[in-house]
């Protein structure tokens, strides 16, 4: 089995190691810091299943769980977050992962939960179970901003962070005219008129 780690504190990877050196048979274990490792790594190396935290520097472990998925949509990716189940969640599912366990949990079902997802099934807490089900049966309990599409929500992030239209399109690779698109949408669906609306929302829900 391959596994690839992604979290910058390296006292974390370490924990994760050692769990995961628990696991029956061969491992091979990789380490990195940053979401451009990740990426870098992928394009080198076939790993069974990427161990990606979503509070990154630079790229957030989000985005390079899209990047992930729409580059090698075999690679199974589980996130491993500090952030309860109910402020991602459902946002990593669907982008594509396969699983999310918080940090606080993971010594007790990291190794369930790679071994169900490498054997090609998925991870999911009864709790999280519960709110997918609500997602699917009561649009009304989505925050605000699950109502974007996946370029909108990464558009919104980095226009809170301070972000200029040209940096945003020279980091996602499109035109500021189409960064301009975003950034319409998003202020027509979330309601708001100026990017520090943007930010003082996403520091209440805790996006940035």
């Amino acid at each position: 089995m391959k596994i690839l780690i992604c979290d910058d504190h390296q006292i974390v990877r370490v924990g994760i190691r050692q769990l995961l050196q628990q696991l029956p048979g061969k491992v091979f274990i990789e380490e990195c810091g940053d979401g451009n490792e990740v990426i870098s790594k992928l394009e080198k190396d076939d790993f069974d299943i990427v161990l990606l935290d979503i509070s990154l520097p630079g790229i957030s472990g989000l985005e390079v769980l899209e990047l992930i998925k729409s580059k090698w949509k075999s690679v199974n990716v589980l996130i491993i977050s500090m952030h309860p189940q109910e402020q991602y969640a459902i946002r990593a599912i669907k982008l594509g992962a396969s699983g999310y366990l918080t940090k606080e949990s993971a010594s007790e079902e990291l190794l369930i939960a790679v071994k169900k997802i490498v054997e090609g099934g998925k991870y999911i807490s009864q709790s999280l179970a519960e709110q997918l089900a609500l997602y699917i049966d009561n649009k009304s309990i989505l925050s605000k901003h699950d109502i974007l599409s996946k370029r909108e929500y990464v558009t919104m992030i980095k226009l809170a962070n301070g972000k200029t239209l040209q940096e945003i399109g020279d980091e996602l690779l499109i035109s500021i005219k189409t960064v301009s698109t975003y950034r319409t949408r998003v202020m027509a669906k979330l309601k708001f008129h100026k990017n520090s609306e943007l930010t003082r929302y996403c520091l209440s829900n805790q996006l940035i």
